[in-house]
């Protein structure tokens, strides 16, 4: 079968329906997850399209099913490198499942209702939020919206139904602390991501809570603008002028880089002088330069479930909001001294 300027303009249903000798609905029918077509016809239709090279148009086919196929994905942390597993298992699974992704970078300084504006815009199905921190102004607009949404690293609270899937971020804060207190650790450090982020909050929480029923000194806390290498490599130079701790727990592996690569231009040895904890166990925590000891947050199991949930939210719409928490684990490295 051959067509005419083929490759000069995109081949048409009506044509993959006049080649097919069916109609342009049952063409459509074809392409429509669910819609029901004869099997003869289905044959027959799919042959016609291979022979034209014909592609569906997604874009046109949402304008019957009143669906898009785009689920958002919105965060304000794109330079952790934390981030890239985070954007590889949420892409990944959308397309196992012939869904798009639409990112959304929510930097600090951006506005959440422009940011919602845009993903109105592009008629999302859904939308994950992967961020320690949603604003109660935005979770409101959203639940307005009436948009299915799954806060990702979020904490659940009372005040606010809406989908969270995380871990217990106090208990992670009590493992660190867990661990200084059997290394023998007696005056340590916190430093934290921003001060706001519930993540943050609730780790130095634990960890406060499991030292002072240890009696072990919380000598200082100190918390980075961002979860950044350079935040963290800023608050760790603080951290140290301030006074001598022999500990520090950083909330977060990127800044337990930095404030590694510090000790090191202040020939602070670790983990000989100084020990170090960090938190989420990314894959670079485990590079021979840095070695971290650290709380592992499963990033995959969080994103795989996100995505598993804001899919059956689109489909469900009536579900009831949920959250599902997930444990914390330590792993011992080589920035804490031996037992």
């Amino acid at each position: 079968m051959e067509r005419s300027g083929q490759g000069d303009t995109r081949v048409t249903l009506r044509e993959v329906a006049e080649a097919a000798g069916v109609s342009r609905s049952a063409v459509s029918r074809t392409f429509t997850e669910g819609a029901s077509v004869s099997a003869r016809t289905r044959k027959k239709v799919e042959k016609a399209a291979r022979e034209l090279g014909y592609r569906p148009n997604v874009l046109a086919r949402s304008l019957t099913t009143k669906r898009t196929a785009l689920i958002g994905l919105l965060s304000n942390n794109f330079q952790n490198p934390a981030f890239m597993e985070v954007f590889d298992l949420f892409t990944a699974g959308l397309q196992e499942r012939g869904l798009r992704p639409l990112l959304v970078n929510q930097s600090d300084d951006g506005d959440p209702e422009a940011s919602l504006e845009m993903l109105m815009q592009y008629s999302v199905d859904g939308l994950i939020v992967a961020s320690s921190t949603l604003p109660q102004a935005f979770s409101k607009a959203l639940a307005e919206a009436r948009l299915p949404v799954v806060h990702a690293f979020g904490k659940p609270t009372p005040a606010f139904k809406i989908n969270v899937v995380g871990v217990d971020n106090v208990h992670g804060g009590e493992l660190a602390a867990d661990l200084l207190i059997e290394r023998g650790y007696r005056s340590v450090g916190f430093l934290g991501g921003p001060e706001l982020a519930t993540s943050t909050e609730d780790r130095l929480e634990g960890f406060r809570r499991r030292l002072q029923a240890a009696g072990v000194a919380l000598a200082q806390v100190r918390y980075a603008e961002t979860y950044s290498y350079a935040a963290g490599r800023t608050a760790m130079a603080a951290l140290l002028d301030e006074g001598p701790v022999e500990a520090v727990f950083c909330g977060d592996d990127i800044l337990c880089m930095g404030a590694r690569d510090v000790c090191r231009e202040r020939a602070i040895r670790v983990p000989e002088d100084m020990g170090l904890i960090g938190f989420n166990d990314i894959a670079m925590a485990d590079w021979a330069a840095y070695d971290l000891t650290t709380i592992r947050q499963p990033i995959r199991d969080i994103i795989i479930s996100a995505v598993e949930l804001v899919v059956r939210l689109v489909e469900e719409p009536g579900r009831s909001p949920e959250a599902r928490l997930f444990p914390c684990q330590a792993v011992e490295r080589g920035t804490l001294r031996p037992r």
